[in-house]
């Protein structure tokens, strides 16, 4: 993905750090602390403009949904996204995945999503994958126990690399689709991407899967 440089964009999202938290501390007292609630805590791993995360929050409002998103040029429609229809249940947070466990504690997230995330297909990237082993440990660290990731892909390959890794570290899937729109499944919030491609006919990928509390990795 090629992206549009925004010069902007770091200064807006400084000026809304009530939206926006781009720093652990701002949550050393925890999301809950922050929402003012107990509601479950979902995250979206690379939200991108923010379109999945505004819907679910408008569709889900007894949830807390917080849009994760290293790049400032995108993440910056995300937040004008919610400034143009405030809601009480949506956050941001400007940072890397690798530093999930910064801005979480230990099992504090009720839910992952992970929704059309970079493939890398070359082998030498396969650590920059979301679905990659290093990665699983950070989301088991943040997740409760037995609660579950979501992952949408149009990505064949990265969906097969995703399979086999979550099982060789000892997750248990579920739910898995090869079609999603072809399967029945109600209630599917499209991110930008997965219309695109939804349009295009082409199918989408889709499992859940989680940690069991007696996971044995391979």
């Amino acid at each position: 993905m090629r992206l549009r440089r925004k010069p902007w964009a770091n200064d807006w999202i400084q000026q809304h750090p009530e939206l926006v938290i781009s720093d652990a501390s701002q949550v050393a007292q925890g999301w809950r602390e922050l929402f003012g609630n107990d509601n479950p805590v979902h995250v979206e791993l690379g939200t991108g403009k923010g379109k999945f995360i505004d819907e679910m929050s408008r569709a889900y409002p007894d949830i807390n949904f917080i849009g994760m998103e290293k790049y400032e040029s995108v993440l910056v429609t995300g937040l004008q996204r919610i400034l143009h229809d405030r809601r009480e249940n949506v956050r941001f947070i400007h940072g890397d995945v690798l530093n999930l466990f910064d801005f979480f504690g230990e099992k504090e997230v009720d839910r992952l999503f992970i929704n059309f995330t970079d493939p890398w297909p070359k082998n030498r990237h396969e650590k920059r994958r979301l679905t990659y082993k290093t990665f699983l440990s950070l989301y088991e660290k943040v997740l409760k126990n037995e609660q579950d990731i979501h992952m949408k892909t149009d990505n064949q390959v990265l969906f097969e690399y995703s399979l086999e890794s979550m099982s060789r570290y000892g997750m248990i899937l579920k739910n898995i689709s090869l079609d999603l729109h072809n399967s029945g499944m109600e209630h599917n919030i499209m991110t930008e991407y997965e219309r695109k491609f939804y349009q295009k006919g082409q199918p989408i990928y889709r499992l859940e899967a989680f940690f069991p509390n007696d996971k044995k990795e391979e």
